[in-house]
């Protein structure tokens, strides 16, 4: 076959990104030269050139075609079906299964008419991720579909979902069942005044943060997002006889977030049920948001709220500043030696990081915004509590210097022990202004 293999190879390359075998075909003959064959699919007993493509072809199906799929692929091998179709369409794809190495595998096969109209492409590419995604997704669907929708934004059951696990909890009551069960109400302090002034992408983040550090202390209970800022979990099983543990454990989470800044301000509630004083559950969930709004009112009177660095701080940092924290980041990293060093403007909460923490930690860039966080949860689980309360002794008692030890997880998965000097530098009105740490892995 008479081809331009310049051409081809420059061909070749372009559709090596997106197809796992390419064939280029001449209609009339069926003589093809194979140009791409990855390991992901093995061998097809498809020589590199050959005389007959479809006649080949139509040979080898039966060895590696999914038997259920082989009626349906070997119409692709139909010399004047191809043709009327390319002709009509241009190009046409089909999906099917191949048995390979014992593994069944789905490939997307295409056929793309060449310019000329005397030759054709045919493309194979392993959709097998892409399948067992959709496939992930649609069973995820299924399961929506079952237990009512999801909240798009976190994750976790929405307020149907809430109101008809309320119902169920009502109909067991009213048949006479004793239940053990406790509500706890959410809220996320002053995410109006987020979304105002950081943005509703941001007031986002927010909420998300949050729906995960509830979903992370309540493990065996049903959590649901059931208004914008508010959150609701039944209390079950083990969270249920520890339900006073776990509403210590989110408001000592959320008065760390508030003083150090790190993380949202939660106000909870929690109430359970009492057989001799409740009817139903929308007695028991209106004493827990009592609650939590009580719980509300106090953290806002120890100023304890979802400032993150404020609005004045969120403004791009000015040159001056950025030159500033370049000098100062220069001195450190001087001093440290072999250490990592990490300077952050709290003014601007715009941070710098040494260049080999990119790599060893998997951080995302030398400059960051609002990084803090990114660092945080890279501890080790079991240290986060010892780290937040160093963190917080730091930024609140005037310390000037606090060595912390603690575990950070690398890029590889492992964790290393960190020796780490924090240390807060403060403006003349005596303002924290810049937070840095000099790191070293022991």
């Amino acid at each position: 076959m008479n081809t331009d293999q310049g051409i081809l190879s420059q061909i070749a390359n372009t559709l090596a990104a997106h197809y796992d075998v390419l064939y280029y075909i001449e209609l009339e003959t069926g003589n093809y030269t194979k140009f791409i064959s990855t390991v992901v699919i093995e061998d097809l007993d498809m020589s590199l050139t050959g005389e007959d493509f479809f006649k080949t072809a139509i040979g080898n199906s039966p060895k590696y075609v999914h038997p259920e799929d082989l009626e349906r692929e070997i119409k692709l091998y139909d010399k004047e079906d191809v043709a009327r179709r390319l002709k009509e369409e241009h190009s046409y794809s089909m999906i099917y299964r191949l048995i390979t190495s014992g593994k069944i595998v789905h490939v997307c096969q295409t056929y793309i008419m060449c310019d000329d109209g005397k030759h054709f492409l045919c493309c194979i590419e392993n959709i097998e991720d892409e399948y067992q995604r959709q496939e992930e997704q649609r069973k995820n669907l299924q399961s929506v579909e079952r237990m009512a929708r999801l909240d798009k934004l976190t994750g976790i059951k929405n307020k149907n979902a809430f109101e008809e696990y309320m119902q169920s909890i009502d109909e067991r009551l009213s048949n006479g069942e004793d239940l053990k069960f406790g509500i706890v109400v959410c809220d996320v302090n002053d995410l109006k005044l987020i979304n105002d002034t950081r943005g509703h992408a941001f007031g986002d983040e927010v909420i998300q943060m949050t729906s995960r550090i509830i979903c992370d202390i309540y493990k065996h209970s049903p959590v649901f997002r059931i208004g914008g800022d508010e959150f609701a979990v039944v209390l079950t099983g083990s969270d249920y006889e520890n339900r006073e543990q776990l509403l210590g454990t989110i408001r000592e989470e959320s008065e760390i977030n508030g003083k150090t800044r790190t993380g949202p301000v939660i106000a909870s509630g929690l109430s359970e049920y009492i057989s001799d004083l409740d009817d139903n559950f929308d007695s028991v969930f209106e004493r827990a948001d009592e609650l939590m709004y009580e719980n509300k009112k106090s953290l806002k009177s120890a100023n304890l709220s979802n400032d993150f660095r404020k609005v004045e701080e969120q403004k791009a940092i000015t040159e001056d500043r950025k030159r500033l924290l370049d000098k100062l980041f220069g001195a450190l990293y001087t001093i440290a030696g072999e250490g990592y060093v990490i300077l952050n403007d709290l003014r601007f909460d715009y941070s710098r990081w040494s260049i080999p923490m990119i790599s060893d930690f998997d951080i995302e860039s030398e400059y960051m915004y609002q990084a803090d966080r990114v660092w945080h949860d890279l501890v080790h689980p079991e240290d986060i509590k010892a780290y937040d309360k160093a963190i917080e002794k730091l930024m609140s008692d005037n310390a000037e210097v606090i060595p912390m030890h603690y575990r950070v997880r690398k890029s590889d998965g492992t964790y290393v022990l960190m020796h780490t000097r924090g240390f807060v530098l403060y403006d003349n009105q005596g303002n924290p202004d810049y937070f840095g740490a000099i790191i070293f892995p022991q």
